[in-house]
C-alpha cells in the first residue's frame, strides 16, 4: 500500500499551501477506483473550508469524487454499521460520542502506514480507532478596553471581582465550567479528574451572582465582549479570532484554557476503507492544514501547522507553542462517563441562579 507521505522525484508539487502527493492513483488501492467517495461532516462553512483544505486535493491526486453530506449523526452511524448498510466512507464524530463509537465496535483501526501522526502531541497521535482533525479551546476572552494593560490571567482573577470588576459571562452548561472552579479554587490543573463535585459547584455558587449571561450559543461571548455588555467571557477560541482579526477591542488568555479534539473515523464497514484512510492521510499534513485555519479558525493537529498560517492567526491557534503548554486537556473519558448526572446536577443548580 503506498503512503500519502511526500516521496521525493515521485511526488506532485502543488501550488499554494499544498504539500506533496503520490502521482499513482491507480493501485494505491486494492480493487478498482471508485468513482466518489461520501464523506459525512457538519456541514456550513466546515464544509467549505474541508474542501479547499483537504478535499480538492485529494480529488485532483486521486481522481476521486469527495461527496459532502452532513450533519454528523451518531445514531445515524451507529445504524449503519448495525445494518450493514453504511453509506459513508469517513465521517466526523462528536467528542464524547467516538469513545461509545469505539467501545462499540463501529470504526475502523486507522492504519498509521498510511496517516502519518508523528507530527501531532501524544493526545492526538496514538489514537487507535479515530483521528483527530482540529483542536479547539474554551478559553477566558477579556475586552481591551475595559482592562487596557492588566487582565485576568486565571480562573482564579476570573473568580476575583474585587480586584477585577464587571460583568462577566459563561456558558450554560457544567463542561469546562466545573473544571474552572476548581482551578479557581486552587486545584492544580494535572489534578483536576476525577472532578470534586461538591467542591466545584461550591464554587461555582461564588461567582453566580456576578455571571450577567449564561451564554448557549457559540457566538453569544465574542458579541457580548464586542457590544460591551461583558467584559470577561469564556468562550471558544476561533469565535473570539473572527472579531479580533477585524479589529475588535478584545484578546484571548490561553492560561487554564481548556483543549479539546474533534474527531473522524472511518465506520465499520465503510464502503470504500482503504481510500478512506487515505483521505484522512491528507489531512494530516500541516501545510493543508493550515489552510483550513485560515479559513474556519481551528487549526489540525500538527504542530508544525501553526508555522504556515499568518502571524496573526499563529498567535491565537490553541497549538501554536506559546499557547499549548498552557492549556488543559478535557478528561473526555470522564466527562462520557459521568456527563449524564452531571448534567442533571447542572440543571437543578441553575435553577437556582437564574
Amino acid at each position: 500500500m503506498i503512503s500519502t507521505r511526500p516521496l521525493g522525484a515521485c511526488a506532485l508539487a502543488l501550488t499554494g499551501f499544498m504539500a506533496t502527493l503520490p502521482l499513482q492513483a491507480a493501485g494505491v488501492c486494492p480493487g478498482p477506483k471508485p468513482e466518489s467517495i461520501v464523506v459525512n461532516a457538519s456541514g456550513g462553512a466546515m464544509a467549505d473550508a474541508m474542501r479547499k483544505a483537504f478535499s480538492a486535493d485529494f480529488e485532483k491526486t486521486y481522481g476521486i469524487k469527495v461527496i459532502d453530506t452532513s450533519p454528523a449523526n451518531f445514531g445515524k452511524l451507529k445504524a449503519m454499521v448495525q445494518s450493514g448498510n453504511v453509506e459513508w466512507t469517513v465521517t466526523e464524530i462528536g467528542a464524547q460520542d467516538v469513545l461509545t463509537a469505539v467501545e462499540e465496535g463501529l470504526l475502523t483501526k486507522i492504519d498509521d502506514t498510511i496517516i502519518d501522526r508523528s507530527g501531532f502531541p501524544k493526545q492526538a497521535k496514538e489514537l487507535e480507532y479515530w483521528f483527530a482533525k482540529s483542536a479547539f479551546s474554551t478559553v477566558l476572552a477579556y475586552s481591551t478596553k475595559a482592562f487596557p494593560d492588566g487582565h485576568p490571567s486565571t480562573w482564579a482573577e476570573f473568580w476575583d471581582v474585587k480586584k477585577f470588576p464587571g460583568p462577566r459571562s459563561l456558558r450554560n452548561h457544567p463542561v469546562d465550567n466545573l473544571e474552572y472552579a476548581l482551578m479557581a479554587d486552587g486545584v492544580a490543573p494535572d489534578k483536576l479528574y476525577p472532578l470534586d463535585l461538591d467542591r466545584a459547584f461550591k464554587k461555582m455558587d461564588e461567582i453566580a451572582p456576578y455571571i450577567t449571561v449564561w451564554w448557549k450559543a457559540g457566538q453569544q461571548p465574542a458579541q457580548l465582549l464586542l457590544d460591551g455588555e461583558v467584559i470577561l467571557a469564556s468562550g471558544w477560541n476561533g469565535r473570539f479570532y473572527n472579531l479580533i482579526k477585524d479589529g475588535a477591542p478584545m484578546n484571548i488568555e490561553w492560561s487554564q484554557g481548556m483543549i479539546k479534539l474533534s474527531a473522524y473515523g472511518i465506520p465499520k464497514g465503510s464502503p470504500e476503507p482503504c481510500w478512506a484512510q487515505h483521505y484522512l492521510g491528507i489531512m494530516t499534513d500541516p501545510k493543508r492544514q493550515a489552510v483550513y485555519a485560515e479559513e474556519i479558525g481551528y487549526p489540525g493537529l500538527h504542530l508544525d501547522s501553526p508555522k504556515y498560517v499568518s502571524e496573526k492567526l499563529a498567535k491565537n491557534l490553541p497549538t501554536h507553542s506559546d499557547n499549548i503548554g498552557k492549556l488543559v486537556w478535557t478528561d473526555t473519558v470522564w466527562w462520557r462517563d459521568h456527563g449524564h448526572e452531571v448534567q442533571e446536577r447542572w440543571n437543578k443548580w441553575m435553577l437556582k441562579h437564574q
